[in-house]
C-alpha cells in the first residue's frame, strides 16, 4: 500500500477539542514540497480553519533530517526542458498554488505551530515563517539557497528578509548561507527553540490544556506552552549576531556592484563566514541582481503584493536559462558546475533583469484575490 505524501489526522486538546496535524511524508526526498502537496494542503488547512471543534493545527515532518528542503525542482525541471521560453503550465500552477498557500499561513486565523526541526530549506522556510508559532531546535538548519540554482528567495523571502535586522536577510539571500535555530530566531524567521526531544512534551501539554472559541486566547495558550517547553534550554551560539557588523558593513550602500567587490576583496579566518561568502561568487549572477532589486523593491509592499510580484519573476525565470542549468548542476547531475548565462555579475544587464518582470500572461486569480 503507498504511503500517503502528507498524513492528516486529529489530537487531543482539552475537553472536545482538536488541533489538526499535517504531517509530510516524503523523507527520502527531505520532505521536498512537490505541486500535489500543496492542492492537498491548502483545502484541509481552509476545511480546519472552519471547523469550530479544531482549536489550532500542528504542521510537521516525517524522518529526523528534514522539515522540508524546499520545493520539489525535479520535477519542475523536466517542464522547463520540454516548454523552454514557452508558456509553462506546471510552472504556473506550482508557483500561483505554493503562493497562495504561503499567504494563507501567514494569515491563519487559528494558532498554526510549525515544527521546524533538521532541513528547513526554500519552501520550507516559506512554510515555517508563515506559521504564528515556529519552533526551531537543536537540529535546525536553516537556508534559502535558491540563488545556487538560478532562481531567488522566493516564497515570501523577498517580503520577509527585507524585515530582518539591518543588511542580515539580504546576505541571507545573497549567499544561501546555512544558519541555525538561534540565528532564525535573530532573523525572526522564528520564535520559540525547543529540544526535539520535547515534541511529545508539548503535544501532551496541548492536550491536558484548556481551549476555547477565542483564536487570540489560544495563541497565547500556545505561547506560554511552548515558552515552559523551552525554559531552560541552551540555545546554539549565533553566527549572524557573531558577524552582523562585518555583514552589515560588506552590504553597505546602494550598488550590488561595490557590495561584490568588497565580498571579493575580504578576508576572514572565519570557516563559517568564509564559506557563506564563497558561495555569493558561485551562485548565478542573474540571481544576486534580482535578489537585490527584489530586496529592494519590496522593503514597503504587502505581502499579497509581494507573492503577485514573485509570481511574475518566478515566471521570467523559468523562461531564462539559469533555472534549468542551476537545477541539473545542483539536483539533476550534481556536477555543481553550472555554466551560467550572463556568466559575470557585470554582464547582467538592466533589460536582462526587467524581463524577469515582464507579466506573462493573465494573473491566476488565486493570487489576485489575496488581501
Amino acid at each position: 500500500m503507498t504511503e500517503p505524501i502528507i498524513k492528516f489526522r486529529t489530537t487531543a486538546a482539552g475537553t472536545n477539542k482538536f488541533f489538526g496535524v499535517a504531517t509530510l511524508n516524503s523523507p527520502a526526498s527531505l520532505n521536498s514540497l512537490s505541486a500535489d502537496m500543496v492542492t492537498l494542503l491548502t483545502p484541509m488547512l481552509r476545511k480546519w480553519a472552519a471547523d469550530p471543534d479544531i482549536v489550532g493545527v500542528l504542521f510537521d515532518a516525517e524522518g529526523e533530517k528534514a522539515f522540508c528542503a524546499g520545493g520539489d525542482m525535479r520535477q519542475l525541471h523536466a517542464t522547463l526542458l520540454k516548454c523552454g521560453e514557452k508558456q509553462n503550465e506546471y510552472a504556473e500552477r506550482f508557483f500561483s498554488e505554493e503562493y497562495e498557500l504561503d499567504h494563507l499561513l501567514h494569515n491563519y486565523p487559528k494558532p498554526l505551530l510549525c515544527w521546524g526541526h533538521g532541513i528547513v530549506m526554500g519552501g520550507g522556510v516559506g512554510l515555517l515563517v508563515g506559521a504564528s508559532h515556529r519552533v526551531v531546535t537543536e537540529g535546525t538548519r536553516l537556508a534559502m539557497p535558491e540563488i545556487n540554482i538560478g532562481l531567488y528567495p522566493d516564497v515570501g523571502g523577498t517580503w520577509f528578509l527585507a524585515r530582518a535586522p539591518q543588511r542580515l536577510g539580504l546576505f541571507l539571500g545573497l549567499t544561501a548561507a546555512q544558519v541555525n535555530a538561534t540565528d532564525a530566531i535573530y532573523c525572526g524567521l522564528a520564535d520559540h527553540f525547543v529540544r526535539h526531544e520535547n515534541k511529545a512534551k508539548v503535544l501532551d501539554r496541548v492536550a491536558a490544556a484548556s481551549w476555547g472559541d477565542d483564536s487570540d486566547a489560544n495563541r497565547e495558550t500556545l505561547s506560554e506552552i511552548l515558552f515552559e517547553a523551552g525554559k531552560g534550554d541552551s540555545l546554539p551560539l549565533s553566527n549572524l549576531k557573531a558577524h552582523e557588523g562585518t555583514i552589515n558593513e560588506l552590504l553597505r550602500g546602494n550598488d550590488i556592484h561595490a557590495i561584490a567587490s568588497r565580498i571579493a576583496d575580504f578576508n576572514t579566518d572565519d570557516k563559517w563566514l568564509q564559506g557563506a561568502l564563497k558561495a555569493f561568487g558561485k551562485g548565478a549572477p542573474s540571481s544576486v541582481v534580482l535578489t537585490w532589486e527584489l530586496w529592494r523593491r519590496c522593503q514597503r509592499m504587502s505581502l499579497a503584493e509581494v507573492f503577485r510580484l514573485e509570481y511574475w519573476v518566478s515566471l521570467g525565470c523559468c523562461a531564462h536559462a539559469d533555472l534549468p542549468e542551476g537545477i541539473r548542476a545542483v539536483l539533476i547531475d550534481k556536477d555543481r558546475n553550472p555554466k551560467w548565462n550572463p556568466a559575470r555579475l557585470q554582464d547582467v544587464s538592466g533589460a536582462f533583469i526587467a524581463d524577469h518582470f515582464e507579466q506573462r500572461g493573465a494573473l491566476p486569480d488565486i493570487l489576485a484575490s489575496l488581501k
